[in-house]
């Protein structure tokens, strides 16, 4: 676009401005410490949610605490029912991550990289679950045996079967950005066509509601669209600098969102207020800019790697098992006191899962999908 100047006199031909360069700010794979203790702090907001500020543990005669947590301990169920929102923070997470983590990969390695780090705990999560409700009954229902091995696949949502667990929901959105990203992934990522997708996503999760087209709206996913949709433009932020095009996607993913996070308060929740939900996701987005834009980049530890890393465990095996332990030791001690229990003593699992099933089982998995894809290109 060239700008007309008062300038007399003009030149018989003026050069075209050179194009605006789009540059790197950082290499892909340095780790952005500050995202890990972000992940560790939404998924102990999502334990403590489920722990003591759900609509099902302030029901009278519940099973897990038999009576309203709002009775036992109004300041923590006041403050825990907010913990749900750490669900979207993942969703904005899990955007980002993911496209730092695959960016100049190949189909190849990204898909290796998502079984690796999606599977060996899951599995455990799904045995060790079933596990404690087989030896602890009377809490949850335990699956027929013919659906807990279909769980061990995380397609059940797909074949019309129950969670082992219900917080393996999220993993059904999650397993459907990444089939969508993959397509981006195989024509090698840039800057234009991660934006394009962004947009492209965005129009069909718009559309797919009121389009009534149930294939569409499950591509589309516009329930957790627009999180995701955030992070890829948090990651291009961070990647490539701010620019008004990025911030228009982000305004728009928020703009969006504060409407999807009233429909669940409204229709899911009903324990805390539309209000207090947009503050706090407006907290951690800009968070998450700052984060993106580099003002963060001084907050390192090893701690915060650790801290990561127990994020998943703690997510996948919290719930249905910390519940029915909750529902056993009600009556033996302080309720807030048995909370904090009970989180410890799974960030504990968390970390025994990350050290002898995640890190072994992930490079046995990798190792055996090298070879077999190495025989997929070479077999004659």
């Amino acid at each position: 676009m060239s700008l007309i100047r008062d300038v007399q006199p003009l030149p018989p031909l003026a050069a075209p401005s050179p194009p605006v360069a789009v540059t790197h700010r950082r290499e892909r794979g340095s780790r952005l410490h500050a995202v890990d203790g972000i992940r560790l702090l939404a998924a102990l907001m999502v334990a403590l949610h489920h722990f003591a500020g759900t609509n099902r543990v302030n029901q009278p005669d519940n099973r897990i605490w038999d009576r309203p947590v709002s009775d036992i301990m109004p300041t923590v169920f006041h403050v825990a029912s907010y913990g749900w929102i750490g669900v979207e923070i993942f969703f904005v997470i899990s955007g980002f991550v993911i496209c730092m983590s695959c960016w100049g990969r190949t189909p190849k390695q990204f898909f290796v990289s998502r079984v690796i780090r999606l599977y060996p705990a899951y599995w455990f999560a799904v045995l060790f679950t079933t596990g404690v409700l087989v030896a602890l009954p009377g809490v949850w229902e335990r699956l027929p045996w013919r659906d807990v091995l279909l769980n061990l696949t995380m397609l059940q949502s797909g074949s019309g079967v129950r969670n082992v667990d219900g917080v393996y929901w999220t993993l059904w959105s999650e397993l459907r950005f990444y089939l969508l990203f993959l397509v981006v992934v195989a024509t090698g990522l840039t800057y234009r066509k991660v934006v394009l997708f962004c947009c492209v996503w965005g129009v069909a999760a718009m559309l797919a509601p009121v389009a009534k087209l149930p294939l569409l709206e499950l591509i589309a996913n516009p329930e957790g669209a627009w999180y995701f949709i955030a992070g890829l433009a948090l990651y291009l932020m961070h990647r490539f600098g701010q620019d008004l095009l990025l911030w228009g996607i982000l305004g728009m993913s928020w703009l969006m969102a504060q409407r999807e996070l009233g429909l669940r308060v409204d229709e899911v929740e009903h324990v805390s207020s539309w209000r207090g939900a947009v503050l706090i996701f407006t907290v951690f987005l800009l968070t998450m800019v700052a984060i993106a834009l580099g003002h963060t980049d001084r907050i390192r530890g090893r701690w915060l790697v650790t801290a990561g890393s127990l994020t998943y465990p703690l997510y996948l095996t919290h719930y249905a098992a910390g519940t029915t332990v909750i529902n056993r030791l009600r009556d033996t001690m302080d309720a807030r006191l048995l909370v904090g229990v009970v989180l410890v003593g799974f960030l504990v699992l968390s970390w025994l899962v990350h050290r002898f099933v995640e890190r072994p089982v992930a490079g046995v998995v990798k190792r055996g999908l090298e070879t077999a894809f190495v025989r997929v290109r070479t077999a004659r």
